[in-house]
């Protein structure tokens, strides 16, 4: 009996790395929807409930620390895993995406096993 599809919200404002993210994850089995920014992100991601998030932090409109913060604040929403794909790689930004509650935080650039992985864990899907 295959697994229930899960729902992955990608949210990015870079076109190409948003369908290179959602690409990623379709392969891997998922269903996802994807933002270019991060206020229809945050409808999309009220409205879906996703089953993870991935998330940038650089965007035009509202930082993607805000939208994970709006998320923890959220009760309905502060369990939806996010996996924060940064290209912000110095060690106080990962330390400062932790804290205000990515589930996992990776660096761009981000290969394929990488994402999924992450997701994966994320999700609690890897190593059962």
């Amino acid at each position: 009996m295959p697994k229930a599809e899960k729902t992955i919200i990608v949210i990015e404002d870079e076109q190409e790395a948003a369908e290179m993210f959602a690409e990623m994850m379709r392969v891997s089995g998922f269903r996802v929807l994807k933002a270019t920014s991060s206020a229809p992100g945050m409808s999309l991601i009220a409205s879906e409930r996703p089953d993870a998030v991935v998330l940038d932090i650089m965007m035009p409109d509202i930082s993607g620390l805000d939208v994970l913060r709006f998320m923890r604040n959220d009760p309905q929403l502060a369990k939806i895993p996010v996996i924060v794909v940064s290209a912000k790689s110095m060690p106080a930004d990962i330390k400062t995406g932790l804290e205000a509650g990515a589930s996992v935080y990776l660096t761009k650039p981000v290969g394929y096993l990488d994402l999924k992985e992450a997701v994966e864990k994320a999700l609690g899907m890897g190593d059962s």
